[in-house]
């Protein structure tokens, strides 16, 4: 019997040692992550490191004076946030003005507090660990430089600002569309400021003349200022046309885009026209969105001096956003708009680089046909489509003037010409003004001397 009762009090005293080292035993390793300043926007990143990941509890919260706020508690219900990876338990959850209202600037305290089961979750182990992060909400501050910008409705213009702290992402909003400030220095404007930005922008075809202008600066944390200047918008009266299909031209024509167009599926190829009509809308769209990926690749610096060369002995034959309703049989099938010039000359003929650029696109590009595209930097580009032939490859940097092939009747063309038009962050706007010294000295040039560039930036090359 008394061993038993011996046997009985060693159990005891073992399982009371277990239950107290279980209580001494490490909680989880924890570490608070994510930037150390927070904003309109920001982020709290939490890492947790137990056995298996095995986790009780974690709780985290964010503090600022006597306010507390919780950012994140452990629920069947917010488990699946919790990205788990072998020991290690990691949650990222967005901070900030916009989701922490109470947020004022100065310092706020993110506290992160975990439990993890120990002795067969008969006990757990608790850690807490606290961090301090920096609430900034002042937005960047922007002053313009540059006066007198005149805008021809599907136009372009340029202003010259200075945006504080130079860091922020900047540039000119025009209703919902952006275009991006470079550094100065890309206009050759001396570097001595490292705030200051040359951004163009355009009024497209289809916004309305009364559509808010304004320039911004928003910073890595989501605050953002904006700021007012100068500008007049002039009204521009834009042709519409009807242009009629027949079978004929529908079977010159569609076979081949759709040969080399794999990216469109039609139900019925032998379809002419229901294909001819996915080509004009459905590939025209997938086409334009290429061409705005494109616009992101631009260089920061100018690349061209001077006005933009029309190309030579050629008849328009189509002006840009010219509206135009397709016919087919008498009855109205389609409407689109043209964003380019149609340039007629000889068949064959030599189509040159109107300015200094670098070849983005030299390839087939859908209802342009054989097509390329070259960077002016800044966000500028021009296109060049239809071409029977191609002599210049992606990458490569011409002049001006240099031939870039010949033109041609390939995609959606009904001859052989040239279509060109110019781009502003991949968006179509008239090359009227580009192909005018008098309006990009006027315009470009007298606002980039007036920021300090040198005469011979201004000058034609």
């Amino acid at each position: 019997m008394w061993k038993l009762l011996i046997a009985i009090i060693v159990l005891g005293v073992g399982a009371a040692a277990l239950w107290v080292n279980a209580g001494r035993a490490p909680g989880p390793s924890i570490e608070i992550g994510g930037p150390d300043l927070v904003g309109q926007t920001g982020e709290i990143s939490v890492t947790v490191t137990a056995p298996n990941g095995a986790l009780k509890d974690l709780q985290v919260t964010l503090t600022q004076g006597a306010s507390t706020t919780p950012v994140f508690a452990l629920t069947p219900a917010t488990a699946s946030e919790l990205k788990a990876e072998g020991d290690r338990v990691t949650l990222t959850r967005p901070t900030g003005k916009k989701v922490v209202p109470e947020l004022k600037p100065g310092t706020a305290k993110v506290t992160a507090s975990a439990v993890r089961p120990v002795l067969f979750g008969f006990r757990e182990a608790r850690s807490t660990v606290t961090r301090d992060i920096t609430v900034r909400l002042n937005p960047p501050l922007i002053a313009v430089l540059s006066q007198f910008h005149y805008v021809n409705h599907g136009g372009s213009e340029v202003v010259v600002y200075r945006v504080t702290p130079p860091d922020s992402e900047s540039g000119v909003r025009v209703g919902d569309y952006e275009y991006r400030g470079f550094p100065a220095s890309g206009a050759g404007i001396p570097a001595n400021d490292p705030g200051l930005r040359v951004a163009f922008f355009a009024l497209l075809w289809d916004q309305p003349v009364n559509t808010p202008i304004s320039v911004f600066a928003r910073d890595s944390i989501g605050n953002e200022g904006r700021g007012s200047f100068d500008y007049r918008v002039f009204d521009k009266q834009f042709r519409s046309s009807k242009i009629p299909l027949d079978d004929r031209f529908l079977a010159r024509v569609v076979p081949p885009i759709l040969a080399n167009s794999t990216e469109l599926h039609v139900d019925d190829p032998t379809n002419m026209l229901a294909s001819y009509l996915a080509i004009n809308r459905e590939l025209r769209r997938m086409n334009n969105e290429t061409i705005t990926k494109l616009s992101h690749e631009t260089a920061p610096e100018m690349l061209w001096r001077g006005h933009f060369k029309q190309l030579l002995n050629t008849a328009v034959e189509a002006g840009f956003a010219d509206q135009r309703t397709y016919t087919y049989g008498g009855q109205d099938v389609d409407r689109q708009v043209h964003l380019g010039f149609d340039l007629a000359s000889t068949a064959g003929a030599p189509v040159k680089a109107a300015n200094r650029g670098r070849v983005m696109h030299a390839s087939w590009l859908g209802i342009y046909g054989n097509c390329v595209i070259l960077d002016h930097g800044m966000g500028l580009q021009s296109l060049y489509a239809h071409l029977s032939s191609i002599s210049v490859q992606v990458g490569q940097t011409v002049d001006r003037d240099a031939e870039l092939g010949r033109s041609g009747a390939t995609g959606l063309a009904g001859g052989d010409h040239l279509h060109f038009t110019m781009l502003l962050s991949g968006n179509a706007v008239t090359p009227v003004d580009w192909w005018s010294w008098q309006w990009v000295q006027d315009r470009i040039m007298r606002k980039l001397t007036e920021a300090g560039a040198p005469a011979a930036v201004a000058a034609d090359r």
